[in-house]
């Protein structure tokens, strides 16, 4: 980490709260002497300087060189290394106007505090104890939350699930090296003969690192969501399915064919994963409007970036429907919706199609469902508590974690010397280790909090 960017003899500060006006801001600082560096430029200094850990005390933000106030007031004091950053700080509340928060921020580095550097005081707090890397990067994935579920399960992480899960297998891990470095310092006949490789336990450990790592998954799918297209022949309803799915009027509907001209997103959730969602130009044979036919062209390139394809066939003109469609129909990302069933009521839908109403809502439960369960790719979840990651890097060191005891465990069907097969299982632990921040070096520890935005 590089001292420029994290210097944590400085006193640092930093709007908490977003920039613009608002009724109220905050602005946090930390660092040793903090307080009464800020009691400098208090109208009661005396009165911030006594007071308790985690009190409040009104007073004005003063300018020393003209003594004009700046604004009015409340700091909350933390003493005792029991603030955020795991050190003294505090956090002033004042009024939510541009002009004051700017005036109060260039109060504050007149003083000698410095403007905190994204995500410094988030690592204040992990290098004082307060938060592991698990509960620094759980914190970043609560703010970049889309969905309620997303943040639901980055809650979690934060209150310490993930953590105690890697310390529950580290522990595990530590007794299996334990047998083995036992065998290693001691002869036979010291111990009692042979002590048996524990394959059962390590098998439960390699299985519970596989689960975790392939919850990556769905981790990356909440946090980052899907792209869903709407595609089909022309007429065939997409737009009015676009409207009704987002609730709201944003794509005109027309009889007329070619209405729309190019596709339009928007972003909703289905069963808690963010999705944007594309109406787009309808296919049909032959066109002599060169937009329209450029606006099929985009389609195209929409389809070949989808997660999810919606093909739309009329159920009033299935046999055109079927004819325009027939290449798409085969792509395995398709779910074919057979729309207009509420005029079509002779309509035979195939086993695998789903039959809606865009104009009546009729199926779009069904609907739904299957979408969602395409998305989660027919992965079984546990509910908003389950333990879910979405980083690349926790995901990295749980794969080389299990990648290692997979080792550990074919050296010991092999009878592998022992010193070996110890090498594996460091090797495991050095993973685990690094995913909560027992091992961890400036290149990750700042790839971590420079993601941050300023403030946390």
């Amino acid at each position: 980490m590089e001292d420029r960017l994290y210097d944590t003899k400085d006193i640092i500060y930093a709007l908490a709260t977003p920039w613009g006006s608002a009724a109220l801001a905050i602005i946090r600082i930390s660092g040793e002497h903090s307080i009464e560096l800020l009691s400098s430029v208090f109208s009661r200094p005396r009165a911030l300087c006594d007071a308790d850990s985690h009190t409040l005390v009104h007073g004005f933000l003063v300018d020393p060189e003209n003594k004009q106030h700046v604004d009015e007031v409340v700091v909350s004091v933390f003493r005792d290394k029991r603030g955020y950053t795991g050190e003294e700080s505090a956090e002033i509340t004042l009024h939510g106007s541009l002009v004051v928060v700017r005036e109060a921020l260039q109060l504050l580095g007149r003083i000698g505090m410095r403007s905190a550097s994204p995500g410094e005081f988030s690592f204040r707090a992990f290098m004082h104890g307060r938060i592991d890397l698990t509960q620094a990067e759980a914190i970043h994935e609560i703010i970049s939350a889309r969905t309620s579920v997303g943040k639901a399960m980055a809650m979690n992480k934060l209150e310490g699930a993930l953590f105690d899960r890697i310390e529950e297998l580290k522990q595990r891990v530590l007794k299996v090296v334990s047998s083995v470095e036992v065998q290693l310092d001691y002869a036979e006949d010291e111990i009692g003969g042979d002590i048996e490789f524990p394959f059962e336990e390590v098998t439960f450990i390699h299985k519970r690192l596989d689960e975790l790592a392939y919850s990556y998954k769905i981790g990356r799918l909440y946090a980052k969501g899907a792209k869903i297209v709407i595609a089909g022949s022309t007429n065939a309803g997409k737009s009015t399915l676009f409207n009704l799915m987002l609730r709201q009027e944003r794509s005109i509907v027309s009889d007329i064919h070619g209405t729309t001209r190019d596709f339009i997103e928007a972003e909703l959730s289905i069963a808690g994963i963010p999705v944007l969602l594309y109406d787009t130009a309808g296919f049909r044979e032959a066109s002599s409007d060169s937009v329209e036919v450029e606006g099929m062209h985009r389609t195209g390139r929409l389809l070949d970036q989808a997660d999810v394809i919606l093909l739309m066939l009329d159920g009033t003109d299935a046999q055109r429907a079927k004819a325009t469609s027939s290449t798409l129909i085969q792509d395995s990302r398709c779910i074919v919706v057979w729309n207009k069933t509420d005029k079509a009521l002779s309509l035979e839908i195939p086993e695998g199609s789903i039959a809606i109403s865009a104009k009546t809502g009729f199926g779009m439960d069904t609907l739904l469902n299957e979408i969602a369960k395409r998305l989660l790719n027919d992965t079984t979840t546990t509910g908003q508590d389950q333990i879910v990651i979405e980083s690349q890097r926790q995901y990295d060191a749980l794969t080389r974690a299990s990648a290692a005891l997979k080792k550990a465990f074919e050296f010991a069907e092999d009878e592998v010397p022992l010193d070996i097969i110890a090498i594996e299982l460091d090797e495991a632990l050095d993973a685990l280790g690094s995913l909560t921040g027992d091992v961890a070096s400036e290149e990750i520890l700042e790839q971590i909090f420079s993601g941050f935005c300023v403030g946390k």
